[in-house]
C-alpha cells in the first residue's frame, strides 16, 4: 500500500465525524473519504445481522475508493461487525474500531470502577464488559443504554434545558452509582461531554474514544509505514441519503463547513 492513500471512515450516520475530526487535527496531512449511512441511520436499534451487511457493503465501497485503512467510527458497527470485516477483507486493508481503544485507555489508567453509556446495540454486544473483565475480572463494569442522546444531538438539542434534563435523568440511573470514571461510548457522545463532566462536578473521568483513536491511528499508520509524506488531495464526505438538515449539522460534528455528496450504494 502506499502511505499517500486515503483513510475511509464510516458510521450510521454523521457522528462519526467527531472521530473525523479527531484525526484531522493529528494528521492533517492524511486525506479522508467520509461515509456515513444516514439511509439507514441509527444503527443503535438494528440487529446484528443488519449492521454486518451494512459495514460490508460500505468497506467494500471504501476499499474501491483505494483507502488504506478503514475506521469503524461508530460503536454500534464496531461492536457487531469488526471481527466480520476482519475475515472477510483480510489483507487487504487496516482496520480500526473505537472500542479497543478506549478500553485501551482503562487498562493503560488502571482504572477499577467504569461506567459505560450508549446506545442499546452497543450494550446488548456486551462488548466493552467483555474486553475490560479480560484485563482484569475483578474491574466493575456498569452499563447503561441510553437510546435517547444520538437522536437528541442529531436534531442539535445537545445544549439547553432539554440536553440537560435527559442527561441527568441518565446520569441519575443507579446503574452509574459510585463509578470513576464514565466511557462514552458512541461518537456523538463528545458533543455533550462537557455538560457530562459539569453534572459530575469534574470529579468523575469521562472519557470518549475521539482522542485516542485518532492517537492510535497515528501510532498505528507509523509502525506500518504509511504516514503521508504531503497533503494528497481534498476530503470526501459521502452520505447514503442527503437531506439539508444532514448538511447543516455536519458542521456541528466536524467543526468546519463541509459538502456531503450523496453516494447511493444500496
Amino acid at each position: 500500500m502506499h502511505p499517500d492513500r486515503p483513510i475511509g471512515i464510516f458510521d450510521s450516520g454523521i457522528g462519526g465525524l467527531t472521530v473525523a475530526k479527531a484525526i484531522k487535527n493529528v494528521l492533517p496531512k492524511e486525506r479522508l473519504i467520509y461515509f456515513g449511512d444516514t439511509a439507514y441511520m441509527p444503527y443503535g436499534d438494528k440487529s446484528s445481522d443488519a449492521i454486518r451487511y451494512y459495514c460490508l457493503k460500505i468497506s467494500k465501497f471504501l476499499l474501491e475508493q483505494n483507502c488504506k485503512m478503514i475506521v469503524i467510527a461508530c460503536n454500534s458497527a464496531s461492536s457487531a461487525a469488526y471481527d466480520v470485516l476482519l475475515d472477510f477483507f483480510e489483507g487487504k486493508v487496516l482496520f480500526v474500531n473505537v472500542v479497543d481503544p478506549l478500553v485501551g485507555e482503562v487498562k493503560k489508567q488502571n482504572l477499577m470502577n467504569v461506567g459505560v453509556i450508549a446506545t442499546k446495540a452497543t450494550i446488548h454486544s456486551g462488548i466493552y464488559k467483555s474486553k475490560i473483565k479480560a484485563i482484569d475480572q475483578k474491574i466493575k463494569v456498569s452499563q447503561l443504554a441510553t437510546p435517547l442522546l444520538a437522536p437528541m444531538i442529531e436534531e442539535g438539542f445537545y445544549t439547553g434545558n432539554i440536553a440537560h434534563s435527559v442527561i441527568e435523568n441518565y446520569l441519575l440511573q443507579p446503574e452509574l452509582k459510585g463509578i470513576e470514571v464514565l466511557l462514552l461510548a458512541c461518537t456523538h457522545y463528545p458533543l455533550i461531554k462537557s455538560q457530562i463532566e459539569s453534572f459530575y462536578n469534574h470529579q468523575i473521568k469521562v472519557l470518549d474514544s475521539t482522542d485516542v483513536v485518532s492517537e492510535y491511528v497515528k501510532r498505528l499508520l507509523e509502525s506500518e509505514n504509511l504516514l503521508a509524506d504531503q497533503a494528497s488531495g481534498q476530503d470526501t464526505f459521502y452520505v447514503s441519503d442527503f437531506t439539508e438538515s444532514f448538511e447543516n449539522a455536519a458542521f456541528m460534528f466536524y467543526g468546519r463547513e463541509i459538502h456531503l455528496d450523496t453516494q447511493a450504494i444500496w
